[in-house]
Order: C-alpha cells, then structure tokens, then sequence
C-alpha cells in the first residue's frame, strides 16, 4: 500500500502512514489557524480526479499530481489549513462560440481546483437553499437536461416564454458585493479569505481569475 511521507521539522523525522488515512477525520494540528480536515482535501481530490479536465499554467495533468499524491496533497492541506495559500494564475483558452467569436475559459492549476472543491463542499449545502428552486447552474443533482425538461413541460402549460441572458455576467459582477453575500451566509474565516484571493487572483493574461473560472454561464427556468 501507498504511504503518506509526513516531514517535520524535528531532525528531519518522517513518520509513515497509509494513505488510507485521508479518507478518515483526524485531530486537526492545534497550531494551525483554519481547521480544515484532511479528509476534506482527500474528498476534493477525488472529485477533480473524476471531473478531469486540462492542465493549467503549471502544465501539471491529474495524473502528473496524482504521481506524488501524498506529498501534493499534504503541502496542499499545510498551506490551506495555515493561511498562506494563494491562489495561481489561470489559463486563459478561447472556445469558440456557436454564433461565432469566441468566449474565454479560465482553467485553473488542479491545486487550485482542488482547493475551490474544498471551499465549495463547504459552501454548497449553506448557500443552495437560498437558491430559487428553478436555478440548475450548478446545483447539486441538477443538470442542463433538468431545465430542458422542466421548459419542456411548461411549454404546454404557458403560451409565451421569457429568454433573458446577462452578457459578461462574471466579468461585470460587484466582487464587493458578491463578498457581502457570502459573508451574509457564513462567516468561516478560511473560507472568507480564500473567496476573496480567489476573485482578486491574476490571470495568466494579466486580467483577473474567476471563481468557478472553469465552469460556463448559470442557468435557469422561469
């Protein structure tokens, strides 16, 4: 079985443990300021794993950070649990649009993926409820086919429809603001903090990341 190297500063000793062990809570170290368990960055690992997706500016693949999981992992947790983690720039792809031109994608380091998925399996069930019920962006069991199927059966109920889009809408959206609604929600310190190097992170272009910066537009049914 895999082992997981835990380095400490006192000579150099380095204790062994399975890697089994991120799977299951631990006692958080006392002497770091956030109190993130360790399983919940093995659980985000195991989602972007499952997700896949490119390489980001770092050029590291999944499989490239899945080769010194234990020591990725663990420097991961050190620096989310201790404050000093800081977001990397993304990289910026243009997708071609459907209608033509082009919408850029912002695809972050699987790090940084893996840090937004702890982030966001905090956030996710505080923030969902708030959601309207006909919000599919996103959401939890809730897909694009969702709101196709939902349009389809009010199709026969309604003889008119609303289609609205907010053009930019992550590029125009108040950070500010944005900030204020999530502290309205919760007020985990970690969580507030790396929301917020998140939104003023660069991009590799020198424009500014995206929280989600690889997920598409919202969407919904009225």
């Amino acid at each position: 079985m895999k082992a997981l190297k835990w380095g400490w500063s006192e000579g150099l000793r380095v204790q062994l443990r399975p890697l089994a062990n991120w799977k299951r809570e631990e006692p958080v170290d006392e002497a770091k300021p956030f109190k993130i368990p360790k399983r919940e960055v093995w659980e985000a690992f195991q989602r972007v794993k499952a997700n896949q997706g490119a390489a980001g500016v770092d050029g590291q693949s999944v499989a490239a950070f899945e080769a010194n999981l234990t020591g990725n992992l663990y420097k991961l947790w050190n620096r989310l649990s201790s404050g000093s983690y800081f977001p990397p720039p993304v990289r910026r792809v243009d997708i071609p649009k459907a209608n033509g031109g082009t919408r850029p994608l912002g695809i972050p380091t699987v790090a940084d993926r893996i840090a937004q998925e702890v982030a966001r399996r905090y956030l996710e069930p505080i923030l969902e409820p708030a959601f309207h019920a006909d919000s599919y962006g996103y959401g939890p069991g809730k897909s694009a086919v969702d709101a196709v199927r939902k349009a389809r059966e009010r199709c026969w109920r309604y003889d008119w429809v609303l289609d609205l889009d907010i053009k930019g809408f992550f590029d125009s959206i108040d950070w500010e603001l944005m900030l204020r609604a999530v502290r309205h929600h919760t007020d985990c310190s970690w969580v507030l903090l790396y929301v917020e190097r998140w939104l003023k992170a660069p991009g590799a272009d020198g424009g500014r990341q995206r929280l989600r910066a690889d997920s598409g537009d919202t969407a919904g049914v009225g």
